[in-house]
């Protein structure tokens, strides 16, 4: 009996081991969705630095979370359809890269926490009702740019010997443009410089506004924040060079490209902490209860190779502002 009752024993395991494996519940990957005003041809390193941000918090992609992107490819007008769509697909966070880019989110959804970044005046923009308490399901990172305008202005004045007359270069189809143009005035009247607001909504119109400011013979020109400006960062280098116009950028971004310098918050960082708000909310915390935050790293690059064929001698006094210098 207990020899049988041993070979049944057996005989049950064998057929136990032979049964497949209970089916355990399939884990579910977090979805974070990207939505990108520019091109990827132009904005490719923010999805980077948003990567490596999610990376340095152990995510992987394909792994632990899965990335929808979107890009409308500088066309505003796509960006309803784009938001709905990473609506539709049930994104757990929303990324966005500019003020059209959130404001489209913010019509697209109520409920699905969208993170900001490169934003330049968030409550301005009626995103959130304020940096401290956002309220609603948007939070995130500002880039602060109004406060700005007037340091890049001033230290082009101390690059540029006598610049009476000063272009600007600017996107009225931004909605941060507008009250940055009127800080700009306010700087450059402050300044005793003479401002030529020139109008770019497109890259046609970017050639016609250099065009406009060789006419006018301008001494310098100012950009103001634009997702399609730094889309078109190659062209408006080449362009400033070949007008041989000295210009104060916004970001550097500008600068490794060729142009002369730039002063304002690292827009790469700015994304990349952009991961430390998706992570507390895949962890549970509520858009309304985190603080916007602003810009903690700001830079002042010059590109005295630039500067030199510009025949411009900088200043040993805002060399040495400069957090870094291009030979």
């Amino acid at each position: 009996m207990k020899a049988r009752a041993a070979v049944l024993l057996t005989l049950a395991l064998v057929i136990l081991a032979a049964l497949p494996a209970a089916a355990e519940p399939p884990v579910k990957v977090p979805r974070i969705g990207f939505l990108s005003l520019g091109s990827p041809s132009g904005w490719q390193y923010s999805l980077e630095a948003l990567r490596q941000g999610l990376r340095d918090l152990g995510y992987v992609e394909g792994k632990n979370i899965a990335l929808e992107v979107r890009w409308a490819e500088q066309k505003p007008e796509r960006l309803p359809d784009l938001a709905a769509e990473l609506v539709r697909l049930r994104c757990d966070v929303i990324v966005t890269t500019s003020t059209p880019g959130v404001l489209a989110m913010k019509q697209a959804t109520r409920t699905i926490p969208v993170v900001m970044t490169i934003v330049s005046d968030p409550v301005g923009a009626g995103v959130v009702a304020s940096l401290a308490r956002p309220e609603g399901n948007i939070t995130g990172l500002s880039l602060m740019h109004p406060e700005l305008t007037g340091k890049r202005l001033q230290l082009l004045t101390e690059v540029v010997p006598r610049p009476s007359r000063v272009a600007v270069l600017w996107n009225p189809s931004d909605p941060n443009s507008r009250p940055l143009l009127r800080e700009t005035e306010a700087a450059a009247r402050s300044l005793g410089v003479q401002l030529q607001p020139r109008e770019a909504r497109s890259a046609t119109e970017i050639e016609a506004a250099f065009s406009a400011m060789t006419r006018d013979r301008v001494r310098a020109v100012i950009l103001l924040p634009s997702s399609l400006l730094l889309d078109q960062r190659k062209r408006v280098v080449a362009l400033a060079a070949e007008s041989r116009l000295p210009a104060m950028y916004y970001t550097r971004d500008f600068v490794d490209a060729g142009g002369l310098m730039a002063y304002g918050p690292n827009q790469a960082d700015n994304v990349r902490r952009a991961a430390t708000y998706v992570d507390k909310i895949l962890r549970g915390a509520k858009p309304a209860d985190l603080p916007v935050e602003q810009p903690t790293k700001f830079e002042f690059v010059i590109n005295l190779k630039t500067a030199k064929a510009l025949g411009l001698t900088i200043p040993r006094s805002v060399l040495s502002l400069a957090d870094e210098v291009i030979q």
